[in-house]
């Protein structure tokens, strides 16, 4: 029988869910490279790419060949920015979640495959590995209600902010697992973190009304269950 969630519905302008974590529950982070090197690739993956300065700039006679090279991997790298919009995420010593939405039905699988696979290549050259890093193929869930929307983004920030056994509502330092938080909070501004359409149901002014106090109640998700891929 297929894992919960592996077998997945695709749908245009869907939200999803998404979550994977190591093989046999091993780590997929292993210091403070890894969370790096895991977060510029999203960064390649999901802004805009520059197509035309990058050709330009191939095309000057001073450029290094160091910049060549880069620039010339750039330009064919994969590029989804036009078709997934990353809305929050959270990254753990062995998986991941993100909140996705995609705009065609088929983005997130060629998003999902490229990003575990030069990951993949990636700790297995530095730690001198072969073979999958991943289990198996990531899970995904449609999400369908705005409920559920809103209320993932608190679980996945909440995932991130209890890292280290503080409670969520004592937390304040920050020094917690890398995720979108800061991004909602004020305290930082990714441009490929799309935090606009959750945070309009929440006030800028008035504290007790705030995003953070949403992500800071201590409430009960267990409505959410069937979106949670972490069990």
């Amino acid at each position: 029988m297929p894992a919960r969630n592996s077998i997945k519905l695709y749908v245009e302008n869907g939200y999803y869910h998404l979550y994977n974590r190591g093989v046999e529950k091993r780590l997929i982070f292993s210091d403070e490279k890894d969370y790096g090197v895991f977060l510029h690739y999203l960064k390649e993956y999901l802004l805009p790419k520059d197509e035309e300065s990058l050709r330009k700039r191939l095309a000057e006679s001073e450029i290094s060949s160091k910049e060549r090279a880069e620039i010339i991997k750039l330009l064919r790298l994969n590029n989804f920015a036009q078709e997934i919009s990353l809305i929050a995420y959270c990254l753990m010593p062995n998986h991941y979640h993100f909140l996705i939405k995609q705009k065609s039905p088929y983005s997130i699988d060629g998003f999902m495959q490229s990003l575990g696979t030069r990951y993949t290549m990636y700790f297995n050259q530095k730690y001198k590995r072969v073979g999958s890093l991943f289990q198996a193929v990531y899970k995904a869930c449609l999400v369908t209600s705005n409920d559920q929307f809103l209320y993932l983004t608190k679980y996945i920030h909440k995932q991130a902010l209890a890292s280290k056994g503080e409670t969520f509502r004592d937390f304040r330092d920050f020094r917690d697992q890398p995720s979108s938080y800061k991004d909602y909070i004020g305290k930082r501004s990714t441009p490929w973190i799309h935090t606009a359409e959750i945070l309009s149901h929440f006030s800028k002014t008035i504290p007790t009304l705030s995003y953070e106090s949403f992500v800071n109640e201590s409430e009960d998700l267990s409505f959410i269950h069937k979106l949670i891929l972490d069990n």
